[in-house]
């Protein structure tokens, strides 16, 4: 093969990752959303499932919170995310480089290999088919526990607890509640949150340089810098799209049982009782979060690449 030929192959190279190394960046990049994000993610739970005039707002939820717990009921739950989301990050960037993987299978005559904002938009929100199958139970475990301890004693003493009372309610069931809308909220928000950070990183990459036969080589990589900044947008584009649904699940997924008989009955019993402006309950610490939260994600998931690179 000639020199051209060869730089013109690395040059089309397609935009995937070994399958292993996607699923433990993703994982990397589920620890450092969790440690970051998780007492915004409370403050946000406890906003959607409180009954109204429970609080002022997301400085009120913090306030009560500190004075009737310390710091450490900011992070009340966060077992639950921390042993679920790391499976569901590696999973969903797994998945995520799967449906890229899908992409190319269906368009084997493509003249170019760079994928479309719409194709990279199809690959986020196929990430959260396989993804949901854990992320589903997981989020209603951490839900529970999030907003107990808001008055009264706790009904459950941790994870374990939550799984074994919810079975012996309702069997899978009732452990897997809220996993449609669960769904709902990740399919389109993850379609979105990939297209994301993939046009921002495009835009904030250097001009490639030109290879020996004209062609343009691949861009040199971001800096530390414009990864967190492109993944803090991109976490504030998902939740932009994704609270309405994420209200919805909380308060499906903290509800006694028979309270609602599905999404679109909650949303409907939402609305009538505090009207359309319930949706967007939590969007505050929602959007608090979602910048700090993203570009770590982004952080943990770029360099844990980079050092799996340097490895094998």
């Amino acid at each position: 093969m000639s020199d051209d030929a060869s730089e013109l192959e690395i040059s089309a190279a397609k935009q995937t990752v070994d399958p292993i190394k996607s699923f433990l960046s993703g994982g990397f990049g589920g620890i450092a959303v969790v440690l970051v994000g998780h007492p915004f993610d409370l403050t946000k739970t406890r906003l959607q499932t409180a009954a109204p005039g429970t609080y002022t707002g997301a400085v009120d939820v913090v306030r009560k919170t500190l004075a009737r717990d310390g710091v450490r009921g900011m992070y009340r739950g966060m077992l639950p995310p921390l042993v679920g989301v790391t499976p569901i990050f590696a999973i969903s960037f797994w998945g995520y480089d799967l449906g890229k993987r899908i992409v190319y299978s269906l368009t084997p005559k493509r003249s170019s290999q760079t994928l479309s904002t719409a194709e990279l938009a199809f690959a986020g929100g196929f990430s959260a088919v396989p993804a949901t199958l854990v992320a589903g139970p997981a989020e209603r475990v951490k839900v529970l526990l999030q907003v107990q301890g808001q008055g009264g004693q706790p009904a459950y003493s941790g994870p374990i607890d939550v799984v074994r009372k919810l079975y012996a309610e309702g069997g899978m069931r009732s452990v897997f509640r809220g996993t449609g809308a669960t769904l709902a909220r990740d399919g389109p928000g993850s379609a979105v949150y990939f297209a994301t950070y993939e046009y921002l990183k495009r835009k904030l990459s250097a001009a490639p340089p030109a290879l020996a036969s004209g062609v343009p080589a691949a861009a040199p990589p971001l800096s530390l810098g414009a990864v967190m900044f492109a993944g803090g947008c991109a976490g504030v584009a998902m939740w932009s799209l994704a609270i309405p649904p994420d209200t919805i699940k909380s308060r499906l997924q903290s509800a006694p049982q028979g309270t609602y008989s599905g999404f679109l009955d909650c949303a409907r019993k939402l609305i009538a009782a505090d009207g359309v402006t319930a949706l967007w309950k939590g969007f505050g610490p929602a959007m608090a979060r979602a910048f700090p939260a993203n570009a770590a994600t982004f952080l943990g998931v770029e360099l844990s690449l980079k050092a799996m690179n340097s490895l094998w």
